[in-house]
């Protein structure tokens, strides 16, 4: 039981990383429920394997990050469904702000991103160093600086345009 307990308390410590992956990695609501119980069902079964050789979040993005990749493969072999609800829904509950305004722009434009993409620069958006990203993800920290500068050039084109 004492597992449980600190598997609810880390989760809870950490859910912004699961939150935000799942919302870069899909396009409507539900989707994103859908996958954010995915990626704690994943860490679940990963937390018993959890050696502590790196920090949790680390630990978390990896497992989230691998959860989301494989749940998008799956995805494109399923039927797409288009959720005229939920357009609805988030029309007449949007707010006008500025702020809110940017961010949505900035996530259309990295949902637009490869897979691998996405994962980098929502990495680099949480505030991580090169090296941590290049824990997470296994590329070089240079590699990881090479890549950033074309994800956020691509970035900076689409949304200037």
């Amino acid at each position: 039981m004492q597992n449980k307990s600190e598997f609810i308390k880390i989760v809870k410590q950490n859910e912004g990383i699961i939150y935000k992956i799942s919302r870069v990695y899909t396009n409507d609501e539900e989707d994103q429920k859908d996958l954010y119980q995915e990626v704690v069902y994943q860490l679940w079964k990963s937390f018993g394997s959890f050696r502590a050789e790196s920090k949790v979040s680390t630990w978390m993005y990896r497992i989230a990050l691998n959860t989301s990749i494989a749940w998008l493969n799956k995805r494109k072999r399923k039927p797409h469904k288009i959720s005229i609800d939920f357009e609805l829904h988030n029309k007449a509950d949007e707010k006008d702000t500025l702020m809110e305004e940017r961010l949505n722009v900035l996530y259309a434009q990295i949902k637009q991103l490869g897979v691998v993409d996405k994962g980098l620069i929502l990495l680099f958006l949480e505030g991580k160093s090169y090296e941590e990203i290049s824990q997470i993800t296994g590329f070089t920290s240079s590699n990881v600086g090479t890549r950033l500068a074309r994800i956020k050039q691509k970035l900076k084109k689409r949304i200037l345009k």
